[in-house]
């Protein structure tokens, strides 16, 4: 069985063998991998990648749909052969990780347990920043435990999904939370169920993007996400935009909204990746690559300091605590910044 990944990256080289080991060892067969205007070499490692055989690279260069970026590519990848052979198909980004709770924490076991899904509603968990200030090159479901309570009642992007579903032409369409363009003669047919194994109403079918809010929605499967990082990496994913709206800088607003840190959640680790990313890493040129990119993202965040904007926005980060506490010596890092732009003059 093929199960079909889709990725739309830029500028997120450091991260993409982590994202890459975790989604084959959860049992995904197929990538197919867009980049855009990359600085950091991520298109050349996927170039690699894909000599490898591991994931298909397409360049999404432009022009652009109306829609945006990330809309573009998944309108391109419909024509491709690798979507019209795949039995199941996710749109994910990289800071997304499916996180299976079931036996062997794989793809296969999720389906045994739901043999009658059409799609599956994978809806995310929030992980937050938790007060980490530098960027490091360490694994993010490793680095960032702290989690959003699995009850939450706001705000309602914490019940945002992504949906795995089936490949059989009830939906014609890839979209960024769920299929589009329904078969209406299918559709009848189609069944929705959630990551508790609730089947779900009918609307689900057709618009819904987010699952009920106020009740747990992992029982069976979550999907981890990590929209923050480090607030060094933070800043650089703000100087990047936004992956639907390209053209809207991040700001202390989308912080806010997903940097929930009240609950320990470390069941992502259980599931073992080391060999998948070990075969990545032995790779000379993929090593390359991915210390090319960490230290790209280190020199741009140097770069960003100099800049009234960017430093006002890591000042905020630092002075806007998460649910826990400030970062310590939140003071002596904003001088720190601070400091690294007196050679220029103010913007």
């Amino acid at each position: 069985m093929n199960f079909l990944a889709v990725l739309t990256v830029r500028n997120e080289g450091a991260f993409l063998l982590e994202w890459l080991a975790h989604h084959r060892a959860v049992g995904f067969t197929d990538f197919l991998v867009f980049s855009n205007d990359c600085q950091d070499g991520t298109d050349t490692m996927l170039d690699r990648l894909d000599t490898l055989g591991l994931v298909t690279h397409k360049r999404n260069d432009g022009p652009y749909d109306k829609a945006g970026i990330q809309f573009t590519a998944l309108k391109a990848a419909e024509k491709l052969p690798i979507v019209r052979r795949a039995d199941w198909i996710l749109a994910l980004d990289v800071d997304e990780f499916v996180n299976i709770h079931l036996g062997d924490r794989t793809l296969p076991t999720l389906l045994a347990a739901l043999p009658d899904a059409t799609a599956i509603t994978l809806t995310w968990r929030l992980f937050g920043n938790a007060g980490v200030v530098h960027y490091a090159d360490q694994p993010i479901t490793r680095q960032f435990t702290r989690a959003a309570p699995v009850v939450m009642h706001w705000p309602w992007r914490s019940a945002m999904f992504k949906t795995l579903y089936r490949n059989d032409g009830t939906y014609k369409k890839l979209g960024v939370h769920r299929p589009r363009s329904p078969d209406a003669a299918k559709l009848d047919q189609a069944r929705w169920f959630d990551g508790e194994g609730r089947e779900l109403d009918d609307k689900f079918k057709t618009t819904r993007i987010f699952s009920n809010y106020g009740r747990s929605n992992y029982a069976l499967a979550q999907l981890n996400h990590y929209p923050l990082g480090a607030m060094e990496s933070y800043v650089v994913k703000a100087d990047r935009g936004r992956a639907v709206h390209s053209d809207h800088m991040l700001d202390v607003d989308y912080w806010i909204e997903r940097n929930f840190c009240t609950d320990e959640d470390t069941s992502i680790q259980a599931l073992d990746i080391s060999s998948e990313l070990n075969s990545l890493r032995a790779d000379p040129e993929l090593a390359r690559l991915h210390d090319q990119a960490v230290a790209w993202r280190k020199a741009r965040f140097d770069e960003l300091m100099l800049h009234e904007p960017y430093r006002a926005l890591m000042g905020r980060l630092l002075m806007t605590p998460p649910t826990r506490a400030l970062p310590p010596n939140a003071a002596r890092y904003l001088i720190q910044y601070a400091n690294r732009a007196r050679a220029v003059q103010p913007e």
